[in-house]
């Protein structure tokens, strides 16, 4: 087991001070930390993929004073994926942090993501710990009837397009959904709240390669790290 603290937070859009600061303290308190769809950030970002002129469709790692000599080599691929690789005491983990198209996004441009993130997983040595995170825009539910090896039974909703395509990606790869394998109460499983409040859904996942599920201790999002997507004023850079 690797004695390692993940923390993955979806920033959309605009982020106000207050969650600046919450970023900063959960930096401080996580020896990795993944960020989907970047823009305003006070804290050094070490490890970047994307666009920095364009507030939509980034991602990056920021890693903690202490693990950074543990980097091995990273690599961005494109504004919606971005590998690393950790050494550690008892294997190599390799992270790949995602941002997936959303459901409603054309098939042509979910088929080609998901080929990109085949090509990024395959390249990774096979007997690395692979941690996939971020926010891959998928409802995987509850129901796990076939599909037991990829998720568990404590997911949120109704499987949608981007669920099938995740559980898919995940049986063909070996792979388990972290979020869906902990009884926790619904709160604790919702990642993402709609601008006014009226639609919460589990669509940031974790996951992590067949052979590490034990290693996997717990999935939950913290409290205040649920950020809602907010409009980006038209002044802002």
């Amino acid at each position: 087991m690797i004695s390692c603290l993940i923390s993955h937070f979806t920033l959309s859009l605009y982020i106000k001070t207050k969650k600046i600061k919450m970023l900063q303290y959960q930096t401080r308190h996580s020896f990795i930390l993944s960020i989907s769809n970047i823009t305003q950030l006070s804290c050094t970002v070490i490890l970047h993929s994307g666009h920095y002129d364009q507030h939509m469709r980034s991602v990056a790692l920021i890693v903690s004073k202490e693990k950074v000599n543990t980097l091995l080599d990273w690599e961005p691929l494109g504004d919606r994926l971005i590998r690393a690789r950790f050494n550690s005491m008892h294997c190599k983990l390799t992270l790949i942090q995602c941002y997936a198209p959303t459901n409603e996004a054309k098939q042509e441009e979910k088929d080609q993501w998901y080929e990109e993130l085949q090509q990024a997983v395959s390249k990774v040595p096979q007997h690395d710990m692979i941690v996939i995170m971020g926010d891959i825009n998928a409802k995987v539910g509850a129901d796990n009837t076939d599909c037991e090896r990829a998720m568990g039974k404590h997911g949120c909703g109704v499987m949608n397009d981007n669920g099938e395509r995740l559980v898919d990606f995940c049986l063909i790869n070996n792979y388990v959904i972290g979020g869906t394998i902990f009884p926790h109460k619904t709160i604790h499983k919702l990642t993402w709240k709609s601008p006014d409040g009226s639609t919460t859904n589990q669509i940031d996942h974790i996951l992590i390669n067949g052979k590490w599920r034990r290693s996997l201790q717990d999935v939950r999002p913290l409290p205040w790290s649920r950020c809602q997507q907010r409009p980006l004023p038209r002044n802002s850079h």
